[in-house]
């Protein structure tokens, strides 16, 4: 009796663990790949074959994040089809945050997404006071504008050491 009492436990796990073995690998089996990503593994997909052209006035800069939409700064833009969210992104110049200003007229090359139900256009091409900046690479990425670096001359940089120099009381 006690052998009987002690193998029918054992079969019984033993039978537990082989039916979990096989669920274990019959769920990758009936798995389906992830639809390929567009380009980048995070942020909105831009789809630069339906880029359009936005001309509108600034009715607000948006700095603040507001969750479920891109992160970075948005502009309201009042245009023909009304006032669009547009997504520029956090890599703009000190000098191009202070150029858009509530009021000012601008032209925005970009394409719409829809994200969690709202449209967004991303801007791709933003000129504002004659100037254009690219924000985006063709293929959607976000890029960082780049400014004229500030030149510096030798003997400036001299004369910066030798007057150090001098409040420190001299050479040394």
């Amino acid at each position: 009796m006690s052998r009987n009492f002690l193998t029918k436990p054992t079969r019984t796990i033993a039978g537990l663990l082989t039916g979990l073995l096989f669920a274990i690998l019959a769920i990758p089996l009936a798995a389906t790949t992830a639809p390929e990503s567009r380009g980048r593994g995070f942020g909105p997909a831009y789809d630069a074959a339906h880029e359009t052209t936005l001309n509108g006035t600034i009715q607000e800069v948006v700095t603040k994040h507001v969750i479920g939409s891109p992160a970075g700064m948005h502009l309201l833009v009042a245009g023909p089809q009304g006032v669009v969210d547009t997504h520029v992104g956090s890599f703009l110049s000190k000098a191009t945050k202070e150029s858009l200003q509530v009021g000012t007229s601008v032209q925005i090359i970009g394409a719409t997404v829809t994200l969690r139900g709202k449209e967004y256009f991303l801007a791709r091409q933003l000129t504002v006071d004659g100037r254009t900046v690219t924000v985006r690479s063709k293929h959607g990425l976000l890029v960082r504008e780049h400014t004229p670096r500030a030149t510096r001359s030798p003997s400036a940089g001299n004369t910066e050491q030798k007057s150090q120099a001098a409040l420190n009381g001299g050479a040394r």
